[in-house]
């Protein structure tokens, strides 16, 4: 059976890894045979697919899809609290999914951020945990609970990047419905300090025009896409930007409850691809 992770290819597709290989786990004993594929790394392979590529996994998605292992109908939930195989037929820990069974939030320690990101699989050398820890004490300060989904964006952005060329300082947004949008940005550069005000048709354009004006990258936006990683009105946004320059793509992805800030995240992420894989180095 040909299939890529999160079934992605071009045209249609093709079938997914992550369901191929749990309906042979699961059913065995039909099939008669196994993969030898270690399914508990099947949901961060996912993720991290998700986030190199720019391809949001949907919702709906078997097995790995944010709605594969919930239950909404009250039957359902105390069937499921009863007996769980009532209602699935696997395990979410058997793709790497862990139940929470420590709250986060600002008021939890460096030591308890080690431990729940251990659960979820994740290892971090001092430094990364140190700059992960400071990203979610901001987060924790702007909503109740973090959930796992946000320490998973929270550890994407500390593991999987490249040298920060370009970095936010801080962006101030007038807009309004009799008012033009208009974006102050402040931005380093290795160390200098560099401003920039633009306007726009709305506030993220008049952003990634302030932006686009201060690193001097032309590239073109090809794909812009939003969705709320947690419910309520204090979600943590993920926005995922793909720019392209010449004939390759750059992605990049920025998380805030700010949905402006996350917007200018993405895009600035992108742009240090960009850079980083266009710069000579030694």
């Amino acid at each position: 059976v040909e299939c890529t992770i999160n079934g992605i290819g071009e045209r249609a597709g093709n079938a997914s890894l992550e369901e191929v290989v749990m309906a042979i786990k699961t059913r065995k004993d039909f099939f008669g045979c196994e993969t030898k594929i270690n399914t508990p790394e099947l949901y961060k392979a996912s993720r991290l697919v998700s986030n190199l590529t720019g391809l949001m996994v949907q919702p709906n998605k078997a097995i790995v899809g944010a709605n594969a292992f919930a239950h909404e109908a009250g039957i359902h939930q105390h069937g499921v609290l009863r007996a769980r195989e009532t209602y699935e037929i696997m395990k979410p820990e058997d793709i790497g999914l862990t139940e929470s069974k420590i709250v986060m939030g600002k008021h939890s320690g460096r030591h308890a951020l080690q431990k729940k990101i251990s659960d979820m699989g994740y290892e971090l050398d001092k430094d990364s945990l140190e700059k992960a820890y400071q990203r979610f004490l901001k987060v924790a300060d702007k909503k109740k609970d973090v959930s796992e989904r946000d320490l998973e964006i929270i550890v994407a952005e500390e593991v999987y990047v490249v040298p920060e060329d370009y970095k936010i300082e801080s962006i101030e947004i007038k807009s309004g419905t009799n008012v033009e949008p208009t974006a102050s940005i402040k931005l380093t550069y290795k160390g200098k300090e560099l401003k920039k005000t633009a306007t726009g048709a709305g506030p993220v354009d008049a952003v990634y025009k302030a932006i686009e004006e201060l690193t001097k990258v032309k590239a073109s936006l090809v794909d812009y896409s939003i969705q709320a990683i947690t419910g309520g009105t204090d979600a943590l946004g993920e926005v995922t930007v793909r720019i392209k320059d010449k004939d390759r793509i750059y992605v990049g992805h920025g998380a805030d409850t700010d949905i402006i800030v996350a917007s200018a995240k993405a895009y600035l992420a992108a742009i240090n691809r960009l850079v980083y894989a266009t710069t000579a180095r030694p």
